[in-house]
Parts: C-alpha cells; sequence; structure tokens
C-alpha cells in the first residue's frame, strides 16, 4: 500500500512554483472518521478522488482485512494543466499485520522510507512524536527536487485498533504542509 500511494502521489503532484494561498477554507467540507475517532477538514474548492483512487472490489479478499483508501483530496483535479505543484491529502488504513514486526508507529517508517526513495523521495531525519488534540502520532518528512522546485512530504501514522493509519500531506512547502495538518482533529471536531 506504501507503494501505490507514493505512486499515486507522484503522478499527482509533478507541477510547480509556489504562490501564497489562503489557508482558511471559505465553505469547508469535513471528512469524519468515527470508527477511528478523527476528522479532516476540506478546504474549499479541493476536488475529492477517493473513490477513483482506492476501493477494490468488495469481497475479493475473502473478508480479510485489506488496505483502504480513507480520503485522497487533491487542490485540482489531476489532468489539470498549471505548471503549480497540486497539493494532496491522502488517508489510508492498512492492517498492522501486513507489516511483519511493526510494533510502534515510528516502525512503519521503515518500509515507507524504502517505498519513497525508490520514487526519489528522501526521509528527512529520523520519524519524530508529534500531538494533535491530546493523540500522538508518528512523523516523517520528505522531499524530492524536481526541475526548479521541491515536493515536500510529511506522513502522520497512528496504530488503532490493529490498523495503521497513515495521514499524507503533499505541498510545496513546509509552511503549506504545516497548514494542511492542521485541518486534523481527533476526538470532537469542529462545527463545519
Amino acid at each position: 500500500m506504501c507503494g501505490y500511494l507514493l505512486l499515486l502521489c507522484q503522478l499527482c503532484v509533478y507541477q510547480t512554483s509556489a504562490r501564497a494561498r489562503p489557508t482558511e477554507p471559505a465553505n469547508p467540507q469535513v471528512y469524519r472518521n468515527q470508527a477511528s475517532g478523527f476528522c479532516y477538514t476540506i478546504l474549499y474548492g479541493w476536488v475529492d478522488r477517493t473513490k477513483e483512487m482506492g476501493e477494490g472490489p468488495e469481497g475479493a479478499d475473502g473478508g480479510k482485512p485489506h488496505s483502504r483508501v480513507l480520503l485522497a483530496v487533491f487542490e485540482r483535479p489531476p489532468q489539470a494543466q498549471s505548471s503549480e505543484l497540486n497539493s494532496a491529502v491522502i488517508i489510508a488504513s492498512e492492517p498492522v499485520t501486513a507489516y511483519q514486526g511493526l510494533k510502534t508507529a515510528a516502525d512503519y517508517f521503515g518500509p515507507l522510507a524504502e517505498v519513497t526513495s525508490a520514487h526519489g523521495l528522501n526521509m528527512q531525519g529520523e520519524p519524530y512524536d508529534v500531538v494533535i488534540s491530546n493523540r500522538h502520532l508518528a512523523r516523517g518528512d520528505f522531499s524530492k527536487q524536481v526541475a526548479k522546485t521541491t515536493i515536500y512530504q510529511s506522513t502522520l501514522v497512528l496504530l488503532d485498533k490493529g490498523s495503521v493509519l497513515s495521514f499524507t500531506f503533499i505541498a510545496e512547502n513546509p509552511e503549506r504542509v504545516s497548514n494542511l495538518i492542521e485541518n486534523l482533529q481527533f476526538g470532537a471536531c469542529r462545527k463545519s
């Protein structure tokens, strides 16, 4: 699944220059995941590509736990012509059993770093602990130079009820990535 998400993100974000963008949504939509107790506020005008990116045929795995894309939103449609990076937020769930020896959220960055480096994204240091709404998550930051710009990716990971939840944010600079992360909440979510 790590490879699938990375390849998908690579295909959708190969554009260049940065520009200032509003950090507050004008009319937000909120994705809520009650089972894991989190929500994500989607910026106004962003394109939801969750169905196109992820859901396999029902029952194809014989009832075994499987990887799922829970949310995939992009600043604009992937086919739109632009010279700017197409920022993205991808939230996925995978069974912990898919990764032998996975005991902590930080352990997930071993296989993730292998996949990302194969696609030119380099991990910047070791994973570290972040707190969002009193929940501890592991965070890893990645970057890739493309022409005259740099793609920045941050992935947050949480182990929850036998699943690995990964929250991946891609943007043209670290500040924009941080702004996207601010829309993630655990517990009671802001009213839209």
